[in-house]
């Protein structure tokens, strides 16, 4: 446990806080009509290149890179498996990401859930997160769960919780910061500057 108090960061370093939530039984529906023109389509046997491709559109703006830091044999041996789901939300203003993880058994794990800029705001969210929980509670499962750290969207956590979900875990995560070490471009997550 870190004590009370500041703690000087090495700058070539990331420090976030993650907060967890879950739900142990599907919520009242909150319905929400599809956007213009989006469909929602599985990628099975995905690429790589396709599935990276998705997640940079997506993630770029917040920080994501922990799939980018994996081989591509690693990347592939979570996206093929046959306990994972992935899906992209097309739509003439941009796309979208749902990957459940049915890998721990009587669980899901909502691992990636987002939207790129031109989605933001449009209600695409609210629609993606109803597939989200039909999908996952089509499954006998006891427990949906994700986290989120302070590097997403600033409504992520109240997003979750407007949703179903009820935090039950804080950590700290400080990890290497990916823009230096070329897994993530330099302009990524201006509100969170490189710092020197």
């Amino acid at each position: 446990m870190l004590s009370d108090g500041y703690h000087d960061v090495d700058p070539t370093k990331i420090v976030t806080i993650e907060t967890s939530l879950e739900m142990h039984a599907r919520p009242p529906e909150r319905p929400a009509p599809a956007p213009p023109g989006a469909r929602l389509v599985r990628l099975g046997n995905v690429a790589a290149e396709e599935y990276l491709d998705l997640y940079r559109a997506v993630g770029r703006d917040w920080l994501w890179f922990m799939r980018l830091a994996l081989s591509e044999a690693e990347l592939l041996a979570i996206v093929r498996d046959p306990l994972v789901e992935v899906y992209r939300l097309e739509a003439p203003q941009g796309v979208g990401i749902l990957e459940l993880d049915f890998r721990q058994p009587g669980a899901c794990e909502l691992s990636f859930f987002g939207l790129s800029p031109g989605l933001v705001g449009t209600g695409a969210g609210r629609w993606l997160m109803n597939q989200a929980l039909d999908l996952a509670w089509s499954r006998p499962i006891r427990r949906f769960w994700v986290h989120t750290c302070t590097l997403d969207a600033q409504g992520a956590v109240a997003f979750y919780m407007r949703s179903g979900f009820v935090p039950f875990r804080r950590k700290v995560e400080i990890t290497d910061d990916p823009r230096r070490g070329g897994k993530a471009p330099p302009e990524s997550a201006p509100h969170f500057p490189l710092i020197g």
